[in-house]
C-alpha cells in the first residue's frame, strides 16, 4: 500500500473515531475524502480535503474539523509537522524514513511498482479506433487508437480485466461505395479501366491492390454480371482486405485488439430485433411524433409517426427513432444492438473512444445502455479531438498513397511508434493536439518525448558507470533494497523520492478518471526532478551520484537512480513506449 493510500485510510479511520466520540455526526459519507500532495510543496508533503468536504454535511466550520485532525496527526510519531492552510486544508510532513521505506518498496517491486487491485478483476470493455473499413487509418485515427490502447493498459495496471475491441462498421452505405470503388479497380486490373473515378467513390490508390487481388482470385467472373450479383461478394472481399490493412496499420503502432465485432453479422443474427424486444418488454417503445428540432421553424418541419425509444427517461434530450422512413432499422438501433451484445457478454463497464464529429451522439447512446441493461451497465464515451499535423509549422495535408489524407503508417514510419504514442497522450483527449513532425524529434527539454526518455537513458548511463567504477557494489534491485538509504538526506534527493512515491496514486486516479494523459504529466515531473538533481551534481561535487571513497553514499544514490529508472519505465510501458537505454 502506498503512503498516500495508507494515510487516506488512516484519515478516514480517525474521522470515524471522531464520529464515535461525538466530535462529528454519525453516518457521514467519506467517499470524497482524499489524501494527495498539496498544490504548493511549501505547505507540506501530504494534504487532505476532509474538513472542506465534510463541513457542510456535518454543519461545522471547516477549521473546527481541521483542528481536530491536526491534533490527531501531531500525535503520530512519523508526522513531523501538521498545520491548517487556507479555509481548512490540512497539510503535514513525514519523517524522511517513511519516504526511504517507499523507495525500498519501489526497488522490491521494480516496474510492477504502482500495480493496483483497485479494479478487483472487474471486466471492462474498451472499444476504440472502429474506423469505417474503407481505407487505411489516418493520423486522426492514431489519436483515438493510442488513447484507447493506453487507457486499456492503464486499467490493467489498476487491476481491471480489460478487453480491447474494434467494432467493424460494415453494414452502412459506405461499404457499398467501397465495393463499387473496388469493382472499378478490378476492371482496371483486367485492362478495362482508364475511366475517371466518379464523385463520391473512394479514389485512393490503395484500392488498386485490392482490385488486382480480386482479379487474381476471380478472373473475369464478375465482368458481365449485374450489380446485384457482384456487389455482396466484392463488398466482403474489400472489407476483409481493408481490415487486414487496418490491422497492419495498428500493428505498426503496437496495437493488437483481441475482439473484432461485425455490425453486419449482428444485424443478420437478429440482434436488432432483440433490442426491440428488450425495450418493448420494459415499456420503453411507442409509436409517435417527435417535436421539431431546436432552431427549426414549424413550417419547415414535417411531423411523421415513428417507432420511438423513450430515451428521455434515461437522460437524453429527446426520444429517439429506431427506424428510418423506409421502415429499415436506423443506425442508432444497430449501435444499440452492439452495446446490448457487449452487456450480455458480461461488460457492465463499457468505454467507447470516438472521434470529434460524434459528440452529439453521446447522450442517446448512454441512455440506450442504461435502458437495455436495466441500469446495470454504464457507458463512458471519450471524444478524441482533431490532430493538426504540421512540419516546421506548415500544414501537412496530402498522402501519395491515400490521395486526400496523411496515413497513420506514413507518420509512424517517419518518426517512430514510440514518439507517436507519447505525443498523442500529452494533451487531454478532448483538447485539440498539434503534432509537428520536426519538433517531436528535437532533442530538447521542450520535447516531452525526449525529456522523459532522456531521464531513463541518463539513469541507465549512471548505472553503467557505477558498474565500472564500483564493481564491488551490487546494482541488483533486491540487494539495493536491503542497504541503508539513510545517506539520502539532500532536499533534492528527497524531492525525487517523494515524486516517485506518487506513482501508485497517479495510476489509480488516472484509471478512475479514464485520463491516461495524467501519466504524461507525471512522467514529465519525474524527469524534471531527476534532471534537476543531476544538474546540481554537476555544480556541487558532493551531490554527484558516484563519489569515490564514499561507497555508502554512492550505493544509496545508485538505489535512487535505479528506482527512477523503474518508475519511468513503468509509466512508459503503460503508454506502450519502450524505454531507451541510451540517447542516440
Amino acid at each position: 500500500m502506498s503512503l498516500f493510500k495508507e494515510f487516506q485510510a488512516w484519515v478516514k479511520a480517525e474521522l470515524e473515531a471522531m464520529a464515535t466520540a461525538g466530535e462529528l455526526p454519525a453516518g457521514l459519507g467519506l467517499d470524497r475524502v482524499v489524501v494527495e500532495p498539496p498544490r504548493d510543496p511549501a505547505h507540506g508533503e501530504l494534504s487532505t480535503n476532509a474538513a472542506m468536504v465534510l463541513a457542510k454535511p456535518a454543519q461545522l466550520a471547516p477549521r473546527q474539523i481541521a483542528e481536530a485532525l491536526v491534533g490527531r496527526l501531531r500525535r503520530r510519531p512519523d508526522v513531523t509537522e501538521a498545520a491548517i492552510a487556507g479555509p481548512g486544508f490540512v497539510n503535514w510532513r513525514l519523517d524522511p524514513a517513511l519516504w526511504r521505506e517507499e523507495l525500498r518498496a519501489i526497488l522490491l517491486a521494480g516496474p510492477r511498482y504502482g500495480d493496483s487491485d483497485l479494479g478487483a478483476g472487474e471486466p471492462v470493455n474498451v472499444e476504440y479506433v472502429s474506423a469505417n473499413p474503407t481505407g487505411p487509418l489516418t493520423v486522426g485515427h492514431a489519436r483515438g487508437a493510442v488513447y484507447g490502447d493506453a487507457l486499456a493498459s492503464l486499467l490493467e495496471k489498476a487491476g481491471y480485466a480489460v478487453t480491447r475491441e474494434y467494432y467493424i462498421n460494415d453494414a452502412g452505405s459506405q461499404v457499398d461505395t467501397l465495393a463499387r470503388s473496388t469493382y472499378l479497380r478490378y476492371r482496371e486490373a483486367l485492362g478495362l479501366g482508364g475511366a475517371e473515378i466518379p464523385s463520391g467513390f473512394y479514389p485512393g490508390e490503395y484500392l488498386k491492390d485490392v482490385g488486382a487481388a480480386l482479379a487474381q482470385r476471380d478472373g473475369r467472373k464478375w465482368l458481365d454480371r449485374p450489380e446485384a450479383e457482384w456487389l455482396p461478394p466484392v463488398r466482403r472481399f474489400a472489407i476483409d482486405a481493408m481490415m487486414e490493412l487496418i490491422k497492419a496499420d495498428l500493428a505498426e503502432l503496437g496495437i493488437h485488439q483481441s475482439v473484432f465485432t461485425s455490425e453486419r453479422a449482428l444485424v443478420e443474427a437478429g440482434a436488432v430485433d432483440a433490442v426491440l424486444e428488450t425495450l418493448q418488454a420494459r415499456g420503453l417503445v411507442y409509436f409517435g411524433t417527435l417535436e421539431p428540432p431546436k432552431g427549426k421553424a414549424p413550417e419547415d418541419w414535417e411531423p411523421r409517426p415513428q417507432t420511438l425509444f423513450k430515451a428521455t427517461l434515461f437522460g437524453d434530450d429527446s426520444d429517439r427513432p429506431l427506424k428510418k422512413s423506409d421502415g429499415t432499422w436506423a443506425y442508432f438501433a444497430n449501435d444499440m444492438a452492439y452495446h446490448l451484445d457487449k452487456y450480455r457478454r458480461g461488460f457492465r463497464q463499457q468505454i467507447d473512444v470516438w472521434g470529434a464529429d460524434h459528440a452529439g451522439y453521446i447522450k442517446r447512446m448512454q441512455a440506450a445502455v442504461r435502458a437495455l441493461s436495466d441500469n446495470q451497465a454504464a457507458l463512458d464515451v471519450k471524444i478524441c479531438q482533431l490532430v493538426k499535423l504540421t512540419r516546421g509549422g506548415q500544414p501537412v495535408k496530402m498522402s501519395k498513397r491515400a490521395g486526400t489524407f496523411v496515413t497513420l503508417s506514413e507518420v509512424v514510419q517517419e518518426v517512430g511508434k514510440g514518439v507517436v504514442r507519447f505525443i498523442m497522450l500529452t494533451r487531454k483527449n478532448d483538447a485539440p493536439l498539434d503534432f509537428d513532425l520536426e519538433k517531436v524529434l528535437e532533442q530538447s527539454k521542450d520535447n516531452p518525448v525526449f525529456y522523459v526518455q532522456y531521464a531513463h537513458a541518463r539513469a541507465m548511463s549512471v548505472l553503467r558507470h557505477a558498474a565500472e567504477a564500483f564493481p564491488e557494489l551490487s546494482k541488483e534491485s533486491q540487494d539495493l533494497a536491503a542497504i541503508s538509504l539513510n545517506p539520502l538526506t539532500d532536499s533534492a534527493e528527497q524531492g525525487v523520492m517523494r515524486k516517485l512515491a506518487e506513482w501508485p496514486r497517479v495510476v489509480e486516479s488516472a484509471a478512475e478518471a479514464h485520463e491516461p494523459h495524467r501519466i504524461a504529466f507525471y512522467l514529465t515531473d519525474v524527469a524534471a526532478a531527476f534532471h534537476g538533481l543531476w544538474t546540481r551534481g554537476k555544480d556541487e561535487a558532493e551531490l554527484r551520484f558516484l563519489l569515490p571513497g564514499q561507497p555508502a553514499v554512492t550505493h544509496a544514490r545508485i538505489a535512487l537512480v535505479r528506482a527512477v529508472a523503474f518508475v519511468v519505465a513503468s509509466g512508459l510501458r503503460v503508454f506502450g513506449v519502450e524505454p531507451v537505454q541510451e540517447m542516440r
